[in-house]
């Protein structure tokens, strides 16, 4: 998405939000992009979190056949700081219709905000410098 694009509320049809199958595949293909093999993720996830996550436990959560297993979104974080990445988040955002801007990009739309408003003030100014009969 453009950084000045504006994104748009999603409201989605019934069953639309079923993102079991999208979400495994988010991780999985995180993971084989990944340099750290999947023992190296879990054991790095592990120290994060503070007990213990097994490769296993990462086979099972990115599993189609595995349907019964949920990665728990407490863990979410702790995957993409080890992935190095806010691409779930990224996803997770735009499935409702937002943006996720991080670092220098959450900065710039934060300073175009300002900007607008700073507009908007000198506007209100005139207008009201107008009503009171002072000159603009």
């Amino acid at each position: 998405m453009d950084l000045f694009e504006v994104p748009t509320p999603v409201f989605p049809r019934p069953g639309a939000l079923l993102i079991g199958q999208q979400l495994r595949s988010l991780i999985s293909d995180l993971l084989k992009a990944s340099p750290l093999n999947r023992y190296e993720v879990a054991a790095r996830m592990s120290e994060l979190v503070g007990h213990e996550i097994t490769k296993n436990q990462l086979d099972s959560w990115t599993a189609e056949s595995r349907d019964g297993w949920r990665f728990p979104l407490e863990y979410m974080p702790a995957l993409e700081v080890v992935l190095e990445t806010h691409a779930i988040t990224a996803w997770l955002a735009d499935l409702r219709g937002a943006r996720l801007s991080v670092g220098r990009e959450a900065l710039e739309a934060q300073l175009g905000k300002v900007s607008r408003m700073k507009d908007e003030l000198a506007q209100q100014e005139k207008t009201l410098k107008r009503l009171l009969g002072e000159s603009a």
